[in-house]
C-alpha cells in the first residue's frame, strides 16, 4: 500500500503495477482456455478435464481484473477480485490433474494402488479445502490492508493453503511414481501413451509445487518485513511486480499449455471400463473396478490398508482373466491407432480368444 503524497492517488499496491503484463497473461490464458474447450468437445472428455476450463475461466478473469485495477489502484473491489481470482485459479487447475490420474488408474487397474474413483474424490476434497482457505485468506488480505492483525490472519490462511497444496501435489507425484514404477517392472514395458501421460503429470505437478513454494516464500517474507513495509521499507520480493509474473503467472501458463499439447483425450479412452491388457497392446472392455467394501469404507481406506494387512485385497483382479472380457477393435491407444474423435475410422469386428464377438468401443460412454 502506498501514497507518496497528498496530491498523489492512494494505491493498494506497493509498486506501480504494469498495465501491459496483466492483459498479456490474460490473453495467453484465454487462448489456452479456448483450446481446452475445443479439445474437450472434440474428444468428448469433459468429465475428466472440465476443471481445466473452469480454472482457465477463473484465472483469465483474475488477470483481466488486475489489468483494470492497474488503472484504478485505489479501487478496493477491483483489488479484491484480482487477488482472489488469481490465487483461486491454480488449485482449480490441479483438480484436472487429479481426474486425469484417476482415469489413468482405470486404464491400468493392475498397477493401481487404490480405488481409481476414490483417487479423484480424495484429492478433489483436499483441493476443495485448499480452494476455501485460499479464497478466504486472499479476500481477508485484500479487504483489510489497513488492519495489520486481520491482514496477517488472511496471510496465515493463504500460507496454510499454499503449504497444503504443495503437500497434496507431492502425494500426487508419489502415486504417479508408484504406478509408473509398477508398469515399468511388469513383463511388458508401458506403452508410449502411458509414458507421455506420466511425464505430463510429473511436469504439471512440479509446476504447481514450484508455484506454491515461491508464493509461500513471498508470504513468509511479508510476515518478516510487514512492520517495516508499513513504513515504506518493503523487501524487494514485495516491491517488484516481476516476482508475481515469474513465479505465479508463468508456471501456470506452462501448466495449461502443457496439458493442451498432451491433452489426455489423445492418450486415454473416454470409457472407464476400457483397460489395457497385460500384453500392453490389447485394450478390453472390462467390468470396471469392483470393490467388495461399502462406499464409506473405500472413502475412509482408499488404499485398502485392511486388505494389504490381511493379504486379502478387497477388489477383484478382473484383468487376470482377459478371456472373459471382449477386446475392442477400433484400435488401441497404447499403439496410437485409437481415437476419441467421433466417427473415427474403425477396424472390422473380429473374434476374441474365447470365440465371442469382439465389441467396438462405444462412440458415447
Amino acid at each position: 500500500m502506498s501514497s507518496n503524497s497528498d496530491s498523489e492517488t492512494y494505491s493498494l499496491y506497493p509498486y506501480h503495477p504494469s498495465h501491459v503484463l496483466p492483459i498479456v497473461f490474460a490473453v495467453l490464458i484465454g487462448i489456452s482456455l479456448v483450446m481446452h474447450i475445443y479439445q474437450n468437445f472434440r474428444y468428448k472428455f469433459w468429465t475428466v478435464t472440465f476443471w481445466m476450463s473452469w480454472g482457465g475461466t477463473v484465472f483469465t478473469v483474475g488477470w483481466i481484473a488486475r489489468c483494470i485495477s492497474s488503472y484504478q489502484t485505489s479501487n478496493v473491489n477491483l483489488y479484491i477480485v484480482q487477488t482472489v481470482f488469481i490465487y483461486a485459479g491454480p488449485p482449480i487447475y490441479s483438480a484436472s490433474a487429479y481426474n486425469i490420474l484417476g482415469r489413468l488408474l482405470h486404464y491400468l487397474p493392475m498397477h493401481a494402488p487404490l480405488h481409481p474413483n476414490r483417487v479423484t474424490i480424495f484429492f478433489v476434497y483436499l483441493g476443495a479445502a485448499v480452494e476455501s482457505l485460499t479464497a478466504s485468506g486472499a479476500a481477508r488480505m485484500a479487504t483489510n490492508t489497513d488492519s495489520l492483525s486481520r491482514y496477517k490472519s488472511g496471510g496465515t490462511l493463504v500460507s496454510t493453503a499454499l503449504l497444503l497444496q504443495a503437500v497434496i501435489e507431492a502425494m500426487v507425484v508419489s502415486v504417479i511414481a508408484l504406478v509408473h514404477y509398477r508398469a515399468s517392472r511388469a513383463a511388458h514395458r508401458p506403452p508410449p501413451n502411458v509414458r507421455k501421460l506420466c511425464i505430463t503429470l510429473y511436469g504439471t505437478s512440479f509446476l504447481i509445487i514450484f508455484r506454491c513454494i515461491c508464493r509461500a516464500v513471498e508470504s513468509f517474507t511479508l510476515y518478516a518485513s510487514i512492520e517495516s513495509c508499513k513504513q515504506g521499507d518493503c523487501s524487494p520480493i514485495l516491491t517488484h511486480e516481476w516476482y508475481l509474473y515469474s513465479f505465479e503467472a508463468a508456471p501456470m501458463v506452462l501448466f495449461t499449455y502443457w496439458l493442451n499439447i498432451m491433452h489426455p483425450g489423445r492418450l486415454l479412452p473416454r470409457q472407464k471400463t476400457r483397460y489395457l491388457d497385460l500384453d500392453c497392446k490389447t485394450e478390453r472392455l472390462g467390468p470396471g473396478w469392483i470393490d467388495k467394501r461399502s462406499l464409506w469404507q473405500t472413502v475412509i481406506d482408499p488404499f485398502d490398508m485392511s486388505g494389504m494387512i490381511s493379504s486379502k485385497p478387497n477388489h477383484e483382479s478382473f484383468w487376470l482373466w482377459p478371456e472373459k472380457w471382449p477386446a475392442v477393435v477400433d484400435g488401441s491407444f497404447a499403439q496410437g491407432t485409437a481415437s476419441n474423435i467421433q466417427n473415427s475410422r474403425s477396424k472390422p469386428n473380429e473374434r476374441s480368444e474365447s470365440g465371442h464377438k469382439m465389441l467396438p468401443s462405444q462412440s458415447n460412454p
